[in-house]
């Protein structure tokens, strides 16, 4: 022992770590030495957003000596209902730099890096290179593909975690012991067949559920004890406060883990997966297709004949609504198209245009082109035209 704490090896804690750390060290699955191997770790964590925010500040808590952070989003407004490793005083900030901030107050003992860029093809083995543990805290599938295949690729551990609405999913996934992510999924869904959560919607307290499950997996792995969910998927709903298990199990013939794997270096996973790597909300049509909201409020104002098809849901009229629309939800405009007349100059909007994007290419398919999707939706018909309506 030292004047300045307990040394094993050529890791140490001070004498403030070991009183921080007490209840670990009383604990014979942990103890002193159990401690020492958290300072010697390291994590990955991609995304610092709703799952990303109870991980790192649980792993930072926990004594993980190194935590990575990648995003390149700012904080938003919208973001502080579930993302609580962000404040109010944080909004427009950089993600990973607010979230520094926060995991050095509740640790400065440990050391936190930031990357401040998109997780890519390009970039993800050499961020990746300098840890022991990835967890994915991300919401796009193209992201969560690549940070499969660099999982897969580098032989460390995908801590994996996803949520939408009321219900998460937890599991480990490691090729080197069990299945990975591509041998349950080996191909994404269609593209705009799972809506986003900023289209959906996620119920606040979900990812805090997950995210902790998500950080006790990652201890777990780095201290060698319990039982990994590797081989498992755990299904989580809120509404029933159930969990269900799953057995998963490894795909002999999988594209990326199996012996003869197709995949055998990084892709670009946006192309794969056909959509972009990011939750923004925006449509993704050609500027032909769209009308901006001033150019819509003057044909209205000017009589012009327009059709006006809000396809959000119902629920969501008692935020925001224009009065003279039409409300045929986007699951429901399919089996009512035959009520919509070709001829009629069609303009279609939701929240902020990525919902009324996919009903104009269904109506485009159709047959129908006298077609406009309002860009940017009700939200910057508030914004630009209406300030008495608000904006979600």
């Amino acid at each position: 022992m030292s004047d300045n704490g307990n040394q094993i090896g050529s890791v140490s804690l001070s004498h403030g770590e070991i009183l921080r750390y007490s209840r670990h060290l009383l604990m014979p699955e942990v103890g002193l030495e159990g401690q020492e191997k958290l300072k010697q770790s390291s994590v990955l964590i991609v995304g610092t957003g709703g799952l990303g925010s109870p991980v790192a500040m649980y792993l930072a808590a926990a004594g993980v000596g190194k935590i990575g952070l990648v995003d390149y989003d700012v904080v938003d407004f919208t973001n502080l209902q579930r993302q609580i490793v962000h404040g109010t005083h944080s909004i427009g900030e950089r993600k990973v730099a607010s979230a520094r901030e926060r995991l050095l107050d509740i640790n400065p003992d440990i050391e936190v890096v930031t990357y401040d860029e998109p997780f890519t093809s390009e970039n993800a083995l050499r961020i990746a290179e300098a840890y022991d543990v990835i967890i994915d805290g991300t919401d796009n599938f193209p992201t969560r593909y690549l940070i499969n295949d660099v999982s897969v690729f580098t032989g460390k551990p995908n801590v994996y975690g996803s949520i939408f609405r009321f219900e998460g999913q937890v599991s480990v996934f490691w090729a080197e012991q069990g299945p990975c992510y591509r041998c349950i999924f080996p191909e994404p869904p269609p593209p705009g067949l799972v809506p986003s959560c900023a289209e959906g919607g996620v119920f606040g307290v979900l990812p805090g559920t997950i995210g902790t499950l998500q950080a006790t997996e990652t201890i777990k792995i780095l201290l060698g004890i319990g039982e990994p969910m590797i081989g498992t998927l755990l299904l989580y709903d809120a509404l029933d406060l159930r969990f269900d298990r799953v057995k998963l199990k490894k795909n002999p013939q999988c594209k990326v883990c199996s012996p003869e794997a197709e995949v055998t270096e990084l892709i670009d996973y946006e192309a794969f997966c056909g959509v972009p790597s990011h939750d923004h909300e925006e449509g993704r049509l050609d500027s032909e297709w769209e009308i901006e909201p001033r150019e819509l409020a003057s044909k209205l104002k000017s009589g012009d004949r327009v059709h006006l098809i809000d396809v959000r849901e119902p629920h969501e009229l008692a935020i925001s609504a224009l009065p003279e629309a039409q409300v045929i939800p986007l699951g429901s405009l399919a089996a009512k198209m035959h009520t919509l007349d070709s001829a009629d100059e069609i303009v279609l909007f939701c929240k902020s245009g990525t919902r009324s994007a996919r009903a104009l290419e269904l109506l485009a398919g159709a047959g129908f082109r006298k077609l406009k999707n309002l860009r940017g939706g009700i939200n910057a018909w508030a914004r630009d035209v209406d300030p008495k309506l608000p904006v979600y």
